[in-house]
């Protein structure tokens, strides 16, 4: 997912978001009687895939004017770099799901329609989707993308290890510090505190905890980023925290896949681990019968204010080298998603967030919360988080790679190589000059 080449230093595509002469007046548009044709580029694998297929084939049962076909194409860099591929043949798709970090790229791009000319032409109400997921995908009041699988992370503990341990299992810890002095008490018997995964994300998200910007020009969002502001006090001080937890030996490192934190928080090896909210059903379902899982909001310093999580995730982006026909066939879709109906059905199978609030209404929904009551926290922790620039997330055209120097910095701590200022002034010098680079071949 974090290939370097995803959002690299050319810009895919052309064009405005008008379509192409000869398309407007309906010569390369279907006849009344055939159905719009809408191919739509996905990279949901497995039950996502099938999820995502169910409602495709939903839609097309809906009405006879457009029919969707879905095509998965890889990891969201294999999808995104095949796009970029296909601008100029228009082998491409008219609706494709983009990452949240790459929403710098597809926006530099020009290849794209904003949703918000759909939004605005129809007199869209989007009242009743999200704020706090809107957010991100808002750019100077722009609605450029459409919300589709939207996850935060979340802070997920063993409650049985901490009754052993005499802490209160409905009392989980909300602080770095309550974090450090909890593992501290549950490393015992073979068993440790706490493992977090070597993730990029993470470390974005810790600093949106704290209402600090992960980089300059108000993350991105006043105007385009030019510095990362990674070794900011933001970042020393949770690797610092990270980092003596690591020497304490109340915090194990394994690594750059949750996968392994996961499995190791299932059988029982590790007390607290740090996952997405997407993966809330798969971890409590390996605990069954085992132990019970406790979920928690991310953790902050005890002194940090104005912070919250942001969105991740990906939307999906309306290419404007198709006809006005796909465009409006492809919004027809993206309509029928934002239903609460449709919404209800994707977050209970897949586990992200419903966009709609109305999703919450559905019984499917109230059932699957009942089941699933660990799930109310992560709902909790979107509504609570303040919407500022912290929150509403950084952007660059590089993010794919500031990710992987971001990881590479918190291995170098992690692994006692270099002190959390100097491993982070490192990476956040690299990113910059990444940034300034891909700025240069954005055209203007």
């Amino acid at each position: 997912m974090l290939v370097l080449a995803a959002c690299g230093g050319t810009t895919a595509g052309g064009g405005d978001s008008k379509p192409e002469a000869g398309e407007a007046n309906g010569t390369e548009a279907p006849k009344a009687s055939e159905p719009v044709k809408v191919v739509w580029w996905h990279s949901m694998s497995g039950e996502l895939g099938k999820a995502a297929d169910k409602l495709v084939a939903d839609f097309n049962a809906s009405q006879k004017n457009v029919v969707v076909e879905a095509v998965f194409q890889g990891t969201y860099d294999e999808s995104l770099n095949k796009m970029k591929a296909s601008m100029d043949s228009k082998s491409g798709p008219a609706l494709i799901q983009v990452y949240e970090i790459g929403s710098r790229f597809m926006i530099d791009s020009k290849a794209i329609t904003p949703i918000q000319q759909f939004i605005d032409e129809e007199k869209f109400d989007i009242s009743a989707l999200e704020e706090n997921i809107l957010n991100y995908y808002t750019f100077d009041g722009k609605l450029y993308s459409m919300p589709f699988n939207t996850s935060n992370p979340i802070l997920y503990y063993n409650k049985d290890m901490f009754k052993a341990a005499g802490l209160d299992p409905e009392k989980p810890p909300a602080t770095y510090e309550e974090v450090a002095e909890a593992a501290k008490k549950l490393t015992k018997d073979g068993q440790t505190g706490a493992s977090f995964a070597i993730y990029g994300w993470f470390m974005e998200q810790f600093f949106a905890n704290q209402g600090a910007e992960l980089v300059n020009n108000g993350n991105g969002r006043t105007s385009p980023a030019t510095d990362s502001l990674l070794g900011s006090e933001a970042g020393v001080k949770t690797m610092t925290w990270w980092k003596q937890m690591i020497e304490d030996k109340t915090m194990l490192n394994l690594g750059r896949k949750t996968d392994d934190t996961k499995k190791a928080f299932a059988a029982g090896q590790i007390a607290m681990t740090l996952d997405s909210t997407a993966a809330l059903r798969g971890i409590v379902n390996a605990a069954e019968g085992k132990f019970e899982v406790g979920t928690a909001f991310l953790p902050k310093p005890k002194d940090a204010q104005d912070g919250g999580v942001i969105v991740g995730g990906a939307s999906l982006y309306i290419l404007n080298n198709r006809s006005e026909a796909e465009q409006k066939g492809a919004w027809e879709f993206i309509k029928f998603l934002t239903e609460p109906k449709q919404q209800a059905f994707w977050s209970v199978n897949t586990g992200y967030f419903p966009i709609t609030k109305k999703a919450y209404d559905e019984q499917l929904v109230k059932d699957n919360m009942a089941k699933y009551p660990q799930f109310k926290t992560a709902v909790d922790q979107l509504h609570q988080t303040k919407a500022n620039k912290a929150t509403q997330g950084a952007v660059m055209g590089v993010f794919p790679e500031a990710r992987q120097l971001t990881e590479g910095a918190i291995e170098e701590i992690l692994n006692g190589k270099k002190s959390p200022k100097e491993a982070l002034d490192g990476a956040a010098k690299e990113i910059s000059a990444r940034i300034q680079q891909y700025n240069k071949t954005v055209s203007k």
